[in-house]
């Protein structure tokens, strides 16, 4: 799921040059980038989005509704993702969906990345949480729509610890926790913790401030025993970690895979929210066959599928409805109204990206 850590304009360029990442490479269905006569004839989607957004068999249904094939290619940052979108259009046929999230939504179409959705394509509109539309990040939802929320909070074994052991991201700078310490291994993520512990705002752009939480986190850096991203929950599950930060619906996957071994609380601080969009760049060679697959992504039948399969939240309110209570009142999963109150929304940093980045290198190579 969820997000490696940013890497510098540079990188990011040389990264999407020389082609997909292994695991990219590995978890691609079909090749995405090769013209094929039926893709003149709209036949043919080419879907970029996180690994485990695409369960087995999810997507049968629309090719046989519509004779359009799906090419799916696997996204595994945003900003690999931003990379090889800045360089589409070049004589390829490049990807029609891509599953940016919301932060980096606003920074995309500011920068013209994004075509504008034609919302008389995508009646599924009208079964989406009206909470969560019309955000900053895309007023009027004019160039994404949400699929599925985030919310990252203290993970724990429910064999060792207690949920009440934990009421705050600042309990993770306890001695008792010395190389113990799961971290996310996302750059924004980790720093939004130390900022909220310090009392500052997670989407700050004062290198002042950014400065102090790499200092508050030095002092964690102890405490940690590994950052982990890819699959963060496995740790957990093997009994290698006991306790850290992770991804509610990294824990509904724990539970599945485990069940009685791993419990998540949000912190007082409240957690930093995103949400995974779906969008249409605007190079895009078959906006049609886009728009289809989006209405179908976020159907209440598909929705429904996908929360059961990976835990998120769904955008959708008649597939929330169907969904058991084993999810829908676990508050691991599914934050309450008490928390999400307490939330903000993480956002587009700008420039000051890099200096997170900067910090967060070093923090990673500190002893």
């Amino acid at each position: 799921m969820k997000k490696l850590a940013g890497l510098f304009a540079a990188s990011l360029v040389a990264v999407a040059l020389t082609g997909c990442n292994d695991k990219e490479s590995k978890t691609e269905t079909s090749t995405a980038l090769a013209a094929t006569p039926a893709a003149s004839e709209d036949k043919v989607v080419n879907l970029y989005t996180w690994t485990e957004y695409v369960p087995d068999g999810l997507l049968d249904e629309f090719t046989k509704e519509t004779g359009i094939k799906v090419n799916v290619s696997s996204l595994e940052s945003n900003e690999t993702m931003y990379a090889k979108v800045k360089l589409q259009g070049a004589g390829s046929d490049g990807y029609d969906v891509i599953a940016p999230t919301n932060y980096f939504v606003s920074k995309m179409a500011r920068e013209g990345m994004l075509k504008e959705l034609d919302h008389s394509k995508l009646p599924v509109i009208a079964e989406l949480d009206p909470d969560w539309l019309n955000k900053d990040y895309d007023k009027g939802n004019k160039y994404s729509l949400p699929q599925l929320l985030g919310a990252p909070g203290i993970a724990y074994n429910v064999k060792t610890y207690k949920g009440s052991d934990f009421t705050s991201w600042g309990d993770l700078w306890k001695p008792e926790f010395a190389g113990k310490v799961q971290l996310l291994d996302d750059a924004r993520e980790v720093f939004n913790i130390a900022l909220q512990k310090l009392g500052l705002n997670p989407n700050t752009t004062n290198p002042d401030e950014i400065k102090a939480a790499y200092e508050e986190l030095l002092k964690l850096r102890p405490n940690v025993l590994s950052f982990n991203s890819d699959n963060p929950a496995n740790a957990f599950i093997s009994g290698e970690v006991e306790v850290g930060q992770l991804w509610n619906g990294s824990v509904r996957i724990a539970k599945k895979e485990s069940p009685d071994t791993i419990d998540l609380v949000f912190p007082k601080e409240g957690p930093v929210l995103w949400v995974d969009t779906l969008a249409i760049p605007a190079n895009a060679k078959h906006p049609d066959a886009a728009h289809k697959l989006i209405n179908y992504m976020l159907s209440e039948k598909v929705a429904e599928q996908l929360t059961l399969e990976i835990g998120y939240p769904t955008s959708n309110v008649k597939a929330k409805a169907k969904l058991p209570a084993e999810i829908i009142n676990d508050p691991a999963i599914y934050p309450s109204a008490e928390i999400l109150q307490k939330s903000v929304w993480q956002d587009d940093v700008g420039e000051a990206v890099e200096l997170y980045e900067k910090y967060y290198q070093e923090l990673k190579a500190a002893k």
